[in-house]
């Protein structure tokens, strides 16, 4: 039979608190600065899945055939960084959702919203509203 150690608790319900995992075992651990960092993570990872989905890195006139295949790529790591995003908020943690939930805001508010010369797009459909100018 299996040995007689702790095991680790996994909340199944939202909680708030410094302790527990977010996306590895054992981290953020028990520290307040790792639990910051984590959050730090979560919400950087969260801004960039906006930033991917909103910006044009390949133009289509060049090779058609590379260009589709470095979407696809850029594709496959926003679709990657957005499932490391929602792992991380099955952690169960309020401050993990409440960062997520901020990157996703912040990311859109500068990068897709026209509100702050972001393209105006959503999912390649122009926005309805918003208004240009700056930040």
């Amino acid at each position: 039979m299996g040995g007689h150690g702790r095991r680790a608790m996994t909340h199944m319900t939202f909680y708030w608190g410094k302790y527990g995992y977010i996306l590895f075992k054992g981290w953020p651990g028990e520290r307040l600065g790792m639990y910051v960092l984590a959050l730090i993570v979560v919400f950087v990872a969260s801004a960039l899945v906006e930033w991917l989905a909103s910006t044009r890195l390949i133009r289509t006139e060049s090779n058609r055939v590379g260009a589709r295949l470095a979407r696809t790529v850029v594709h496959a790591v926003r679709v990657g960084l957005a499932y490391v995003v929602m792992l991380a908020l099955m952690s169960f943690n309020v401050g993990v959702v409440i960062v997520a939930v901020a990157g996703h805001a912040v990311g859109f508010l500068v990068f897709r919203s026209r509100a702050c010369g972001g393209t105006g797009r959503v999912n390649g459909v122009k926005a309805v509203g918003g208004q240009d100018g700056p930040c």
